[in-house]
C-alpha cells in the first residue's frame, strides 16, 4: 500500500503519513468489510481515498481547462520501457496530473467518479488526463531519443 501512497505523493514522509492515516481508517472500519471482495481491494480503496482527502486539503494546482489540452496526441514508437520508469516519470508529473492519470489509467475509475472523488468537472479531469499522457509521451520520446543517440 505504501507503492500506492508514492503514486499519489512522490515525497517518502507525506506517502507514510497517508499510509498511517489510511491504516487507521482500516482498522477502525474493519468491521464494516462485508467480505464481498478481497480485502486488498478494501484496503487499497481506503488508501487511496486517504491520498485524495490529504490532496483535497493542499490542493496545489488550479484546474485546467480543457482548452489546454488540445494537444495532437499519438502514440509514442518506443515501447521498451519497464513499469519502473513509468511509475518515475509519473511520479514527476504535477500534482493534480499525477492524481487524475493515477486514478483513470492505473486504478481503472471513470472521468465521472474522478470528477465527484477531486470535486472537479468531468472535463477537467479529461483535460488533466490528456495533458498527463501528452507530457509523459515528450519524456518518453525524449529518452527513446537520447538512448538512440547514446548507442551511436
Amino acid at each position: 500500500m505504501f507503492g500506492v501512497c508514492l503514486r499519489y505523493f512522490p515525497n517518502a514522509e507525506i506517502a507514510q503519513d497517508i499510509l498511517q492515516d489510511g491504516f487507521i481508517k482500516v482498522f477502525e472500519n474493519i468491521k464494516s468489510f462485508r467480505f464481498e471482495g478481497s480485502i486488498e481491494g478494501w484496503i487499497r480503496r481506503i488508501i487511496i481515498n486517504t491520498a485524495l482527502e490529504y490532496h483535497r486539503r493542499i490542493r496545489e494546482d488550479k484546474e485546467v481547462d480543457l482548452s489546454d489540452a488540445s494537444l495532437v496526441i499519438e502514440e509514442p514508437s518506443n515501447s521498451d520501457f519497464d513499469y519502473r520508469q513509468i511509475l518515475l516519470l509519473v511520479s514527476n508529473l504535477p500534482n493534480q496530473y499525477r492524481i487524475v492519470f493515477n486514478l483513470y489509467a492505473i486504478e481503472g475509475y471513470s472521468h465521472s467518479e474522478i470528477s465527484e472523488m477531486l470535486e472537479i468537472s468531468e472535463s477537467t479531469s479529461k483535460s488533466n488526463y490528456s495533458r498527463a499522457r501528452a507530457i509523459l509521451r515528450e519524456k518518453v520520446n525524449k529518452i527513446a531519443d537520447f538512448e538512440r543517440y547514446a548507442f551511436l
